[in-house]
């Protein structure tokens, strides 16, 4: 592996050191690149990345940054002016120069191939039953495992005994979260994780979850409605501006952490989940604006930048 390190914001006695762990990675790269000899070097953001493709780029190599988010990381705004090319997920791509907007190339997210199978698939609005998905992002959220169940327990007993909620929260909550949902008489599944997320997106009439690159491109591929929650402390607000490419698009709802409250989330669970139509013409927008085919575009965009 190669040197690297990671500048953190206040503290800058660590500068120093960091800036000469990443110099050691560059000199580790120049070195493996010249035994190695690869037509391109790809890199996907963070400063584990700097070293590899620093080192290409001092040695004239053709080398491509593909960045997840619809803002600009900080490592791959220090390489973008300096690689032979930029992919992007998103139409937009914030905190870039005007220079690398104008050359990125729009390829999206590629996602699992489970996932990949959904897309296309017919929304079915509820007519009886509602399924309702909850997400934490790869994380987990304490914040989510608190908040919903309570908004759901708040919601009209008719509505809530049509609910099938299936939420992954933090091991912590779950006993808590049972028996809200259990006193509230909904029908809940709840684990710290699902490993079949394809299959429940599939059957999700609404999805509940931050606003992760990951999160946010598989929602649309699977065309399913969604209130996104974005993580306050996201560097550079990245949740939040994917998110808002959902909610252009009329695809998905934003509710931030600041003013989300138990009775706002209840409010909006209440007016999405009471109106089939408006779901599914934001599955429809969802579909629209997903790009199932990331990973082919990703690949032949780098096997054209590599000749």
């Amino acid at each position: 592996a190669l040197a690297s390190a990671t500048f953190r914001r206040g503290d800058p006695l660590g500068v120093p050191g960091a800036a000469l762990t990443i110099l050691r990675g560059i000199l580790q790269a120049r070195a493996t690149l010249t035994e190695v000899d690869p037509a391109i070097v790809v890199g996907f953001g963070g400063y584990p990345s700097l070293p590899a493709l620093i080192g290409a780029i001092s040695q004239g190599r053709r080398t491509l940054i593909h960045e997840q988010n619809a803002v600009s990381g900080r490592a791959n705004r220090v390489l973008a002016p300096y690689v032979t090319a930029v992919a992007c997920a998103f139409p937009i791509l914030l905190k870039a120069r005007p220079s690398v907007q104008a050359r990125a190339v729009v390829v999206g997210n590629p996602v699992r191939p489970e996932i990949r199978a959904l897309a296309g698939m017919p929304y079915e609005p509820p007519v009886d039953e509602i399924r309702l998905l909850v997400t934490g992002g790869s994380q987990g959220s304490r914040f989510l495992s608190d908040l919903v169940p309570a908004a759901i327990a708040k919601l009209s007993e008719p509505l809530r005994l049509r609910l099938k909620v299936q939420q992954q929260t933090r091991a912590e909550c779950l006993a808590d979260a049972r028996r809200v949902y259990a006193d509230a008489l909904v029908e809940a599944e709840i684990a710290p994780f699902f490993r079949d997320m394809a299959g429940r997106l599939a059957r999700a009439h609404l999805v509940i979850g931050r606003a992760g690159a990951s999160t946010v491109s598989e929602i649309a591929v699977a065309g399913r409605p969604a209130i996104l929650v974005p993580l306050k402390v996201a560097l550079d607000d990245a949740q939040g501006q994917n998110a808002r490419v959902l909610a252009q698009a009329g695809a998905a709802e934003v509710a931030h952490e600041d003013n989300l409250t138990q009775p706002a989330l209840t409010s909006a669970l209440a007016a999405l989940l009471g109106n089939p139509r408006r779901l599914s013409r934001m599955a429809a927008a969802a579909q629209r604006v997903a790009t199932p085919d990331a990973a082919e575009r990703l690949a032949n965009l780098v096997e054209r930048t590599a000749l």
